[in-house]
């Protein structure tokens, strides 16, 4: 793991993206101390985060009303 500035990383922020493209987790610091990490996301990790995240939100989404409309209308002719 690589520890970087906080204005290191504003300055060089393209380098740092690449760096974390190859797989790398960066610590950044202010002042000296730890404020954030900036990590890889692996694609399955974040397509399970909106996944759980949208079934969270239909779940607690009360219906809207009835159904007014036939499927058929959504298209134009």
């Amino acid at each position: 793991m690589t520890t970087i500035s906080a204005a290191e990383a504003n300055r060089h922020f393209s380098q740092v993206l690449r760096q974390v493209a190859r797989g790398e987790t960066l610590i950044v610091t202010s002042r000296g101390k730890p404020m954030a990490t900036i990590a890889p996301i692996t694609h399955q990790a974040g397509r399970s985060l909106a996944k759980h995240q949208l079934l969270a939100r239909l779940t607690n989404q009360p219906p809207t009303g009835e159904r007014s409309w036939a499927r058929i209308e959504l298209y134009e002719e």
